[in-house]
């Protein structure tokens, strides 16, 4: 129809029906984006809000397609769509009404935030690529210039191999040290790493290091010599300041360990011979030069080691977040909803409550007794039905319990008894429930989130249920454990799926049934209290959910 062609370059995908809501035109993006419609009732079947009431058993009330045709006024709503592949997508759909026509629009939402989340991931990737990339080239010119020392200097190709081999720091001083040592005739040989005052000894060959000093240092000449990057040789009668004075003169080798342009430590050998060092300068030198490679390469895989840990940790840490943010987000909006519901309906409740007391009163005047009776019966009905709203209105205020965002003490009993009257509706006239509570103390924890694990489970249940059942609650307090089972005749879960079914993401419902989140948040919200969620099941026979929380 040319009078639509307007919306033919729209961006956001349109879709326009008449009164007797039949489509009589999509343009190009809805049918880029709904490849898979087919009819109205499809799209309304695979569409829903990010929010349900739990309390009907109308499908369409679900749909939001259904409320913006419905409406007499413009619409507005965030939903949530599932393709015939089960991918999930996100939209803002705003439903215009023009004459004889109802215009929706569907306004991509999940494409942006995925979109701003990829480019966000794509600069941390980049950032970490350019990081290694700098750390690989340091390695690879410490390894370069490792090899060509160890090629121009054949006397020292053992210390060199045992360097290279490894990179555990410790195990690279112990080794160099010992080489050292047996080449020097060195009675102790030790390294100590460079500190504000001097140098802390870390490693020791020949001596055990808790006889030494923590901080040591040297006198002028030597720390001179030290800064100027020149092995230090002397026969000296003390080892370092403040040390015991040897009997006798004692050689007493100090070769500094150098990184680019910074003092990272100094090997210190002490041997009874006396000789002059001449080509030994050089091989020592050049070991001071490897070690420092090898230390360097070692502490930066440590680094990376500990890099990967933490970013290990930090992925957990995040994943863990968005499902806290995801049942935050959801306990707050059903809280809202709730609150709103329940001031709607408690005003009517009221005034029916008022005129039924007012009837009550009228019926002693009544002449007639056959009116009277049945007037009576059927005010006392009318009596029961307003105490019984009352009553699901108080459940559903309890349950929610927004404001209780600290630990406190609760009987469990009592909360499994909310959770299955607020169910109800799943269970009437199908589902058996048999309660075997055991006498439990009132127990610390956080009542509206346990009672989500109950309602979750017991949901799940009463749909694995396909006609008639029985569902089983078992409670019982053993060595300061609260212990709830809650066991279902229904069809059972596969054994390949058991050890999936607390992954976020992962259900065994049906198409547009489930979103994979349920198990997952329960899962951490007994993490929460400190205690474990574990499943038993079998393919036709039932699965069986025990809950453990520490009482302490």
């Amino acid at each position: 129809m040319k009078k639509f062609d307007i919306f033919r370059q729209f961006r956001d995908a349109v879709i326009i029906l008449n009164k007797k809501q039949e489509v009589v035109y999509r343009n190009h993006t809805f049918k880029r984006w709904f490849k898979d419609f087919t009819n109205v009732k499809k799209l309304s079947h695979h569409s829903s809000f990010d929010i349900c009431p739990l309390d009907s058993e109308n499908i369409e009330i679900y749909s939001p397609i259904y409320h913006a045709l419905i409406s007499k006024e413009n619409f507005f709503a965030r939903i949530s769509y599932q393709s015939e592949l089960n991918r999930i997508f996100y939209y803002d759909l705003q439903a215009i009404k023009k004459g004889n026509y109802t215009i929706l629009f569907f306004t991509d939402v999940s494409a942006q935030n995925k979109l701003t989340d990829i480019y966000k991931e794509n600069d941390k990737l980049k950032q970490t690529i350019n990081k290694l990339v700098e750390e690989n080239q340091d390695l690879q010119k410490i390894k370069m210039k490792a090899q060509s020392q160890a090629i121009r200097i054949a006397l020292i190709n053992k210390v060199s191999n045992i360097i290279r081999e490894s990179i555990d720091i410790s195990q690279i001083l112990q080794s160099a040290l010992k080489e050292l040592a047996l080449m020097f005739s060195a009675y102790k040989a030790y390294y100590a790493k460079t500190e504000k005052n001097g140098f802390a000894i870390e490693e020791v060959y020949g001596l055990k290091k808790s006889k030494m000093p923590h901080v040591i240092k040297f006198d002028e000449n030597t720390t001179k010599t030290i800064a100027a990057k020149e092995v230090s040789v002397c026969n000296s009668l003390i080892e370092y300041l403040n040390a015991k004075p040897f009997k006798q003169p004692v050689l007493r080798i100090i070769v500094p360990v150098y990184h680019m342009q910074n003092l990272t430590g100094a090997i210190v050998l002490l041997s009874y011979q006396k000789r002059e060092l001449t080509e030994e300068i050089d091989i020592l030198e050049a070991i001071s030069s490897q070690l420092s490679n090898a230390i360097t390469r070692a502490e930066l895989y440590q680094k990376n080691i500990q890099t990967v840990k933490e970013l290990q940790n930090t992925l957990k840490e995040l994943k863990e977040t968005q499902i806290q943010l995801i049942n935050s987000e959801k306990m707050a909006s059903l809280g809202q909803l709730v609150a709103g519901v329940a001031h709607e309906i408690n005003t009517p409740v009221a005034s029916i409550k008022s005129n039924n007391g007012i009837v009550a009163k009228l019926l002693s005047s009544i002449q007639e007794s056959d009116l009277k009776e049945t007037l009576t019966d059927i005010n006392e009905i009318d009596k029961e039905a307003v105490n019984r709203i009352s009553n699901i209105v108080t459940s559903l205020k309890k349950f929610v319990r927004l404001d209780e965002a600290e630990l406190q003490e609760a009987d469990i009993n009592k909360e499994l008894d909310l959770t299955l009257e607020l169910i109800r509706h799943e269970t009437k006239n199908r589902i058996e429930i048999i309660k075997h509570y055991g006498e439990i103390p009132a127990v610390k924890c956080f009542p509206n989130m346990l009672n989500q694990v109950f309602t979750n489970i017991l949901i799940n249940a009463c749909q694995a249920i396909e006609d008639k059942g029985t569902i089983t609650i078992t409670t019982e307090y053993k060595n300061k454990k609260l212990i709830v089972k809650i066991k279902d005749t229904g069809r059972g879960i596969p054994r390949n799926q058991l050890d999936k079914i607390f992954t976020a993401g992962f259900t065994t419902k049906s198409s547009g049934v489930g979103t994979g989140l349920g198990l997952a948040i329960c899962s951490k919200i007994i993490e929460k209290h400190k205690g474990k969620i574990i499943v038993n099941s079998e393919v036709g026979k039932g699965s069986e959910f025990i809950i453990t929380i520490c009482s302490d």
